[in-house]
């Protein structure tokens, strides 16, 4: 006859009954003893993770060990700001930005495309097809969020909002995507930008088709 015995788990402390034969074997392989499978799951979760410090703010956190990287953060927001404040002389582009110019690029060939140039409306604009009247501007943290005060959240949304009435006033469509996710640049988050991007790029190349042959 099959007996069981009485064990206690190891992560939860609570008692439970299993076959003697089945926790011989165990005991054998040195498993330790867990009432459940989520109870195993969740100690080999702690196992795999380290208690770390943020890069930016210094609060400590935890993370899975296979994802600790050079440079780790607690957040989106202190991502961003060590980003913003450890840029190199000379690449004030983002990665993202970069990326965006070379797909665009090999993409519309015969299509004139500026980038971050200032001639359209006297205020840079990160992407403009002028042959379309199309602009885009690709809006990070900074424009949501008071990283560095209220005062300066205000003076760079009013920019946006002055950016915004100025193309109105020389009949540029300016579309705005929140890239404020992305805390760091990896090319599939790229591709979501520039999905939107050619999205709307085609939409306005099929409507001036569609006006020059209507």
């Amino acid at each position: 006859m099959r007996t069981t015995v009485t064990l206690t788990c190891v992560r939860c402390g609570r008692t439970f009954d299993r076959w003697k034969a089945t926790h011989e074997q165990a005991m054998k392989r040195g498993r330790k003893i867990y009432c459940s499978p989520q109870c195993n799951s969740l100690d080999l979760q702690e196992q795999s993770s380290q208690t770390i410090s943020c890069d930016w703010c210094r609060t400590e956190f935890t993370k899975v060990k296979s994802q600790i990287r050079k440079h780790n953060f607690c957040g989106h927001r202190c991502a961003a700001l060590y980003s913003n404040t450890h840029k190199t002389t000379g690449t004030r582009r983002s990665k993202l930005e970069v990326w965006l110019e070379e797909r665009l690029r090999e993409r519309y060939p015969d299509l004139a495309a500026l980038f971050n140039a200032k001639g359209a409306i006297g205020s840079e604009l990160d992407i403009h097809f002028p042959s379309l009247d199309l602009a885009f501007e690709l809006n990070g943290i900074f424009h949501y969020e008071p990283i560095y005060g209220s005062e300066k959240l205000a003076s760079i949304q009013n920019n946006d909002h002055r950016k915004f009435l100025a193309c109105v006033e020389s009949g540029i469509e300016l579309c705005v995507i929140d890239v404020s996710w992305i805390n760091y640049f990896k090319p599939a988050r790229g591709q979501r930008i520039l999905d939107i991007l050619v999205g709307v790029v085609d939409a306005k190349i099929r409507r001036r088709v569609a006006e020059s042959n209507g």
